[in-house]
């Protein structure tokens, strides 16, 4: 089940709402717990019902798990060793369980392609969300051998795994920043229908996340999509627009995804963590990261970078510790080398940058990046501040570096994405653009179309669509050079312009439900 879809939007997420609010404000908290978990199983199941039986097993494991080791330190009266031991083999159960789904083909495929071996693949579906409630079940055991996270009854668990809004594409939730919320609720100290401003909230979230989604990230997928369907084909000018479409659709798809995950959190009384801070106003690549996929970024480094030392044992370990961070999330986004190499290019960027400032240290920076101190000597050329056009020039190449890296993670193999760039440096041009911009005849403006082609004809239909195209990437890059509308959703109260505003962008995205597409990050 998707959340752009009528019978989320209309029938299942109501019916939630209505059973999870009535049961807990009845006191039965238990019952609110089952129906959560059993409906969040009925979202992950409606479209592959085949999936659940792989939720279901890794669920079972790693609540057994906790419960062993709850029992060999209550027989010990302490933390003991076979606990720590039955922690390990479950984060190894967990890796291997996403290793089989996810590489297993990729590996073999390799293997063959480099020794010459027949190792039949087996051409294995991969299960939605496996990455992420795989990675949130790894940090609850990491969290239980360190004694740092409690044992938890079934049904809380479950709900800690399964909870529909982020169970297939986060955010990923760490076990002690959910769990307490939900034992809030049965202690009667979160009740969101008491609360005005969080059921606002998380409303305007939601019609923001869905409208990001329908209008913006679907719409620039068709010229992607496009684009990508005949790479020889393109010149360098649709080449850079296509790889700027894609640089604005993974961003409002994925982000779109997160905000909706949010406020349906906030409508069930349940905080989930932001994924996103204005990641495309970084100065860094370092920065970026530290907006981009959030709660990705916090699980590699407190589980993978932190353990291995981190920065705090000399520069050569820290570059060390980065390349191994960006390579397996490299490999996490995906089994092809087109992800790996997209990894290992941000890791080298992020230690280039940090080898610069260990060696070279801008005074105007802080350690996250972020300007400190704004040209504290008053230096400007023609009025213009030296700092402002140091900032300007590093998200200039920061967003660039950003830029060709996506192609990458676009492509569907190395070749394709070498063919691209090949297209992008050709600097050609022989009217592909034009085709690209026809992929906007769509329902949604098919009046306007009539009317433009009767009084300009086909020329003109054809200019109307270029600039409708050229529309379509104007506005998300306004809009990602604005205030971070998490930011404005979350904290201002709804005017009568903003409230007419958010039910005119949630009728619109409901019309263009006929369409329905599936998340991006789904394919992770």
């Amino acid at each position: 089940m998707r959340f752009n879809s009528y019978i989320f939007v209309f029938a299942f997420f109501p019916l939630v709402m209505l059973l999870w609010h009535g049961l807990c404000r009845s006191g039965w908290f238990l019952a609110a717990q089952i129906m959560l978990a059993g409906m969040s199983l009925l979202f992950y199941g409606y479209d592959h019902p085949e999936y659940l039986w792989v939720i279901g097993i890794s669920v079972a494991v790693n609540w057994s798990v906790s419960a062993l080791t709850q029992m060999a330190d209550i027989r010990r009266g302490c933390r003991s060793r076979m606990g720590t031991a039955l922690c390990v083999a479950g984060i190894f159960f967990n890796l291997g369980m996403l290793f089989y789904f996810k590489y297993y083909d990729f590996f073999v495929r390799n293997v063959n392609h480099a020794l010459g071996t027949g190792w039949e693949q087996k051409q294995i579906a991969l299960p939605l969300g496996i990455s992420f409630f795989t990675f949130q079940q790894i940090s609850f055991l990491a969290d239980r051998m360190k004694r740092e996270a409690g044992h938890t009854p079934i049904p809380g668990y479950l709900n800690f795994v399964t909870f529909f809004p982020q169970l297939v594409a986060g955010p990923i939730v760490n076990h002690r920043d959910l769990v307490p919320q939900f034992q809030k609720i049965r202690a009667g100290k979160t009740d969101v229908l008491r609360d005005a401003g969080k059921l606002e909230s998380g409303i305007c979230l939601f019609i923001a996340g869905l409208a990001k989604k329908v209008l913006i990230a679907d719409k620039l997928g068709v010229m992607v999509d496009l684009g990508y369907a005949d790479v020889p084909g393109l010149d360098s000018v649709s080449a850079f627009f296509v790889m700027l479409a894609y640089t604005f659709q993974i961003y409002f798809d994925f982000s779109g995804y997160s905000d909706m995950a949010v406020g349906m959190g906030r409508m069930l009384g349940i905080e989930l963590p932001r994924n996103f801070d204005s990641p495309y106003k970084s100065r860094s690549v370092r920065e970026f990261w530290n907006r981009w996929h959030m709660t990705l970024n916090a699980f590699f480094t407190q589980y993978v970078y932190i353990p291995l030392g981190g920065g705090r044992r000399g520069l050569a370990k820290k570059l060390r510790n980065t390349i191994i961070v960006f390579l397996l999330s490299g490999i996490w986004h995906g089994a092809e080398w087109t992800f790996i190499v997209w990894g290992l290019l941000h890791g080298a960027a992020v230690c280039g940058e940090n080898f610069f400032r260990e060696r070279f240290p801008v005074r105007d920076h802080d350690v996250h990046g972020v300007s400190a101190q704004r040209d504290p000597g008053g230096n400007s050329f023609s009025g213009i501040s030296l700092s402002r056009i140091r900032e300007k020039v590093q998200w200039f190449f920061t967003f660039a570096f950003v830029n060709l890296a996506w192609v990458l993670f676009r492509s569907g193999s190395m070749q394709e994405a070498l063919r691209f760039y090949r297209r992008l440096f050709s600097f050609s041009w022989n009217g592909k653009l034009w085709e690209l911009a026809g992929g906007m005849k769509a329902s949604w403006n098919y009046v306007i179309s009539f009317f433009v082609e009767k009084g300009f004809g086909q020329a003109g239909l054809q200019v109307f669509y270029l600039l409708l195209f050229l529309l379509m990437l104007a506005v998300p890059a306004f809009l990602c050079r604005g205030r971070n509308a998490f930011d404005v959703l979350s904290e201002q109260k709804l005017s009568g312009a903003r409230l007419w505003l958010l039910g005119f962008l949630f009728a619109v995205s409901v019309l263009s439900f006929s369409g329905v597409t599936t998340f991006l990050y789904f394919n992770f």
